[in-house]
This record gives C-alpha cells, structure tokens and sequence, in this order.
C-alpha cells in the first residue's frame, strides 16, 4: 500500500478528485495519509475532514520558507510518505524539499507545458489566441512548472468560450490527468531520459 499526501492552499477540486479516485480503486493500492495546507482557511481542509481524512494546518504566514519547508517535510516524513501530490498550493518548493523526495513530488498546472508557466495559465492562453489549451502533471523540480512532464490532456479553445470556460473545461481534464500519472508513478514502469518520461512493460 502505498501513502500519499496532499499540499493544498485553496478549494481542493484536484484533491477531491484524487480523493474519489483512491476510494472508487481507480487509484489502486493507495491511501491518502495526510492532508497538509499552509492556510487555516483552505476549503479544502473541509472536504479532507468531511471524508474522514487526517489534516494538518502549518501556516506560511511571517514564517522564513526554510523554516516552513521543514515542518512540512517532517510530517511527511512522519507519515512515511511515498508520493507528495500538490493540489494548488501556492508555494514554490525550495530546492532543499524538492532533494528530500526525488521524483515523488508531483503538480498539475493548467496549460501544455512548457506554454504559459506560472500563474493565470488559461487567461494567458486565452489572451494568446492559442486553439489548443490543456493541462500537464509534472515532476516537480527546483525550478518553476519545470519537471519532466508525465501525462497533458488537450483542450480544443472554440471561438464561443471565454477565460472561464476554458478554465472550467482545463479543469475537468486536470482531474483526469492527475488520476492517470499518480498510476503511472505508484506503478514505477518508467524511466527518465533526458527530460523525456518513457514507460516500459
């Protein structure tokens, strides 16, 4: 069985997802351990206590990053955690965290990387006239939207949507997609090859 926490600093849809994932067996041979945000407030707390989930609040706020990064990864460390999945938590990871989970910590972002990294991904993308959107999990690395990409599901972007639309159709695939590249990463049938994921039998 393998532990899986999630970092979260808002409503949690992605968690959610997640969540129904591992209950239904789509994500088999899994629990979530752990649910970790650095706002007090995040909704997503609620969802994680309302399906009987262990939370943890460490808050960010006027505390030096390092400082934070290690409580965080303490925890997980506590909770002997095999994959760390972000769920918009709105923090980059200093290099320092990212080194004590090689390879284990994932991200979903709302655009094809490497397209519009950062914040506001579907109003750039849709401010930049592209046809296709979408939505990449990645590997989290020392820099930015910036790992080895693991699984992106497309969006074609019709002359009748608008930056919410687009938003909201990225997000149904983000679900999908995050469910798709946890299997790939629990399962380990894969190799790294340059920046290319190539999977194997």
């Amino acid at each position: 069985m393998k532990n899986i926490a999630i970092l979260l600093s808002g409503r949690g849809s992605n968690f959610e997802a997640i969540a129904k994932s591992v209950a239904t067996g789509r994500i088999p041979n899994a629990n979530i351990v752990i649910v970790i945000s650095n706002k007090p407030e995040a909704a997503g707390l609620e969802i994680a206590r309302r399906l009987r989930l262990k939370t943890l609040v460490i808050p960010s706020k006027g505390k030096e990053r390092a400082d934070h990064d290690r409580e965080v990864v303490k925890a997980l460390q506590d909770h002997n955690v095999d994959l760390v999945c972000l769920a918009g938590y709105m923090r980059l990871l200093s290099p320092w965290f990212v080194q004590q989970f090689p390879r284990r910590i994932l991200n979903v972002h709302p655009s094809l990387l490497p397209a519009f990294p950062g914040l506001e991904a579907q109003e750039q993308a849709f401010a930049y006239g592209v046809k296709v959107a979408g939505c990449t999990v990645h590997f989290v690395d020392e820099e930015l939207d910036h790992g080895p990409i693991i699984v992106q599901r497309a969006v074609s972007v019709g002359d009748d949507d608008d930056e919410q639309t687009l938003a909201d159709r990225i997000l149904e695939q983000e679900h999908i997609a995050y469910t798709e590249a946890i299997n790939i990463v629990l399962e380990g049938k894969y190799e790294i090859v340059g920046r290319r994921m190539v999977t194997r039998g």
